[in-house]
């Protein structure tokens, strides 16, 4: 036991310092902002702060759920850096074929083409940005480019466009419309200009361009094959380790009949059921969010002929679509922390339901004000001024909400934090208790408290690069790292109070566990930094360590199938089957969602392609829902269990509802957001980023055809999910009917 502690120890300390230092060159090599955009001739085209106010105008109007940027955002709206980059491209090439040969540049012939193809490269790959001066200089040709494309965004936004799910008025003043369009030019500037001393971009060349010389570099190529041998390799490694080392898992003497039966529950535990109630409502609203948000793909300005853009537009039902998922998910995940305390303690702490029910309380205040908030600002209802920042949308996504709510949700984890010490603490000074298993549990508690925090290291007018950087350590190292952790430590805890499997086993095979998961899950956050302006460190060490991810993810089946065996050894524990089934379909999303559809797009050289496509969203809804809400369902079922552990069970209809939720994920998937990815992808490869995310390719018969597909598995999903919360809301108000039979 002591040298798995130290084995976690040295990962997470070693893994932490290169993060740390990969963080420090990111932001000393973060493309520059200029203070001035000026032609050869003095005039001016991007005056003082413009930069960073269209950067706020695009936060406030929904930032990343308003397209992308970079490649991060939703999908149905451009990458406003392609589109920006391609419009400008073909502005120029079309000016200079019209007045050198007499007509536009796609009439010209393949020779007269390359020359003009040349000179634009020659133009916009120079880095012009004097850091004496803060100033950029650019050709009298571009600031044209620039007030053309203005043009454009100003009818886009201002008029609204069915084909990006954009609403009328979305932004119409005109001075924020120009300072907006300058953010889009800034970032459309780092991804052409080469780096000084260098010849690739800040961006490392994306988006694809070809127009530009924007094409793959030799480091996303050369990475892309050392992290697939490291991902051979680690494979390799855990299969010797699994042949050499064999775990004691045997169960331990599970008693004839359930342990829990004839205890009584403390009035804290008894409080989560409220938890676990708004648990499934949010659950159920986060799929109507989903249906809505999806058909805005193919009806963009409203709901089979309602003008629903006008009332909740597509940026903002995205935007609860995805941060319901954070909500309902996390909300599972504390309640059955704060159900497992007293469990831990072997008494209730004084006042422990009053903090419970406060803590309740607050977490219904962000969820309702957030959200409110959001709407509030897409909509234009929160006046001048910063209050969009504070109590509004902040633009990036799955991190959308205020920063007070944001603040107000720290807060309630600390909280959190401090209910589940009070029952940790007494437990680790008692003789005789298990103390690696409490332990390991307290610091993945106080890790999911502490690592929201980084979502409060930026600030409102943050440079994008240095914001992403904090965002996923929210996104990917706060969700997939420490919940991964904490999820695998509480079902070994479960597993041991029902005496299934030794607690001291239980322990062993937590830390271990853990190590493994966070020793690619640290460094790992960095493949989604690939193309955020960052240098070329952070793609290779990135791509390294997102392939060793998978490696653990490859055998969790392992971990599913003791599961499945203890749940056998005594008639009783059949009344855990379906709980047991929820966590073994988080071991086959791992692997699916997370692991092969993750690595699918994670090597530089497919996420160079694939980056923001339908692709990305197969990843997100497999390992986000499939392994994160899966997991929040099942640990729901477990304390619903355990609360009235002597309970019959309807469980035709819960069997109803976990075959339909997952095979309409699967549907969902395979007919309609992987082809039409797939097909985003050729398209991107063939042509450039900007022609996988246009209408002119987005809109055609067959990707509205596969758009509409997403409806069957859409439909069986939705079904499933509310004969789900259908049986889960009757656990909670409802007594039932006793076991009739142990070996039910």
């Amino acid at each position: 036991m002591k040298r798995l502690w130290i084995i976690l120890g040295l990962v997470f300390l070693v893994s932490f310092a290169i993060l740390g230092w990969i963080g420090s060159e990111i932001f000393r090599q973060a493309p520059p902002i200029p203070k001035e955009v000026v032609s050869v001739d003095g005039t001016v085209m991007i005056g003082p702060e413009q930069i960073l106010d269209g950067q706020n105008v695009w936060q406030a109007m929904g930032g990343m759920q308003v397209g992308s940027i970079w490649g991060h955002g939703s999908y149905v709206a451009p990458d406003w850096t392609a589109d920006y980059l391609h419009r400008e491209s073909m502005f120029i090439l079309n000016t200079w074929s019209t007045a050198e040969f007499g007509r536009a540049y796609d009439a010209a012939s393949s020779e007269q083409q390359a020359v003009l193809r040349q000179r634009l490269q020659d133009t916009v790959r120079k880095n012009t940005y004097d850091p004496a001066t803060a100033k950029i200089t650019v050709d009298p040709l571009r600031i044209k480019a620039f007030e053309d494309i203005l043009k454009h965004y100003t009818d886009v936004f201002a008029n609204g466009n069915k084909d990006y799910a954009i609403q009328k008025n979305a932004q119409s003043d005109p001075v924020k419309l120009r300072a907006m369009t300058s953010f889009f030019f800034w970032t459309a500037w780092a991804s052409a200009a080469n780096r000084p001393d260098n010849t690739i971009s800040y961006t490392s060349n994306f988006p694809s361009e070809p127009l530009v010389g924007n094409v793959p570099t030799s480091s996303a190529i050369v990475w892309t094959g050392v992290s697939v041998i490291m991902l051979i390799a680690g494979i390799g490694a855990m299969v010797w380790f699994y042949a050499g080392w064999r775990k004691e898992t045997e169960s331990s003497d599970a008693p004839d009949t359930d342990p829990l039966i004839g205890e009584t529950l403390t009035p804290s535990q008894k409080a989560t059921v409220k938890y676990f109630l708004v648990v499934s409502l949010l659950f159920l609203l986060q799929i109507i969010m989903g249906i809505v948000t999806a058909h805005y793909g193919v009806e963009g300005g409203g709901f089979y002929g309602f003008p629903l853009a006008d009332y909740l537009p597509y940026v903002v039902s995205r935007t609860w679509h995805t941060q319901l998922g954070i909500f309902w998910i996390a909300t599972a995940w504390l309640a059955a922390g704060l159900y497992i305390g007293p469990y831990i303690c072997g008494k209730e702490p004084k006042f422990q339901k009053l903090g419970v029910d406060v803590l309740f309380i607050a977490l219904l205040i962000v969820v309702l004000g957030s959200m409110g908030g959001q709407w509030m600002s897409v909509m234009h209802k929160l006046g001048t001024g910063d209050m969009w920042f504070w109590f509004g949308h902040q633009g990036y996504e799955y991190v959308d909400l205020g920063r007070v709510w944001q603040a107000a949700l720290f807060v309630g984890l600390l909280l959190w934090l401090f209910l589940i010490a009070r029952t940790a603490i007494p437990a680790l000074r008692r003789e005789g208790s298990n103390k690696s298993l409490i332990t390991l549990f307290m610091a993945t508690t106080a890790g999911i408290a502490l690592f929201y925090a980084p979502g409060l290291f930026w600030g409102m007018r943050s440079h994008l690069t240095v914001v992403e950087y904090w965002r996923w350590w929210v996104v990917h190292l706060w969700v997939e790292g420490f919940f991964e952790v904490f999820a695998t430590v509480v079902i070994a805890f479960l597993f041991a109070r029902l005496k299934v499997i030794k607690a001291e086993h239980a322990a062993q095979a937590s830390l271990l566990s853990g190590s493994i998961y966070l020793s690619g899950g640290i460094i790992g956050t960095l493949h989604h930094l690939y193309f955020a302006g960052t240098p070329t460190i952070a793609l290779a060490f990135g791509s390294v360590f997102s392939a060793l991810e998978i490696v653990p993810l490859v055998f969790v089946g392992y971990e599913a199938f003791d599961h499945i065996r203890h749940s056998k050894s005594r008639p009783w524990l059949a009344q855990y089957k379906w709980v047991v089934y929820f966590f073994v379909a988080v071991a086959f999303w791992n692997l699916v969602g997370a692991g092969i559809f993750g690595f699918m797009i994670n090597p530089p050289i497919a996420l160079y392609y694939m980056q923001g496509l339908n692709t990305t969203a197969v990843h997100a809804h497999g390992a986000l829902y499939g392994v994160y809400g899966t997991l929040g369902l099942g640990l729901l079922l477990f304390c619903m269990r355990a609360m009235q552990p002597e309970r019959e069970w309807n469980t035709k209809l819960l069997a109803f509802a976990f075959w339909t939720i997952n095979i309409g994920m699967l549907m969902e998937m395979l007919l309609s957001l992987l082809p039409i990815g797939l097909l985003q992808t050729y398209q991107s490869v063939a042509y450039g980023y900007w022609s996988a995310r246009s209408p002119e390719f987005m809109q055609t018969p067959l990707m509205q055809n596969l758009r509409w597909m997403r409806l069957f598995g859409d439909t069986i999903f939705a079904v499933g999910a509310v004969a789900f919360v259908w049986f889960a809301i009757k656990l909670m108000v409802t007594k039932g009917e006793p076991i009739k039979s142990a070996a039910v």
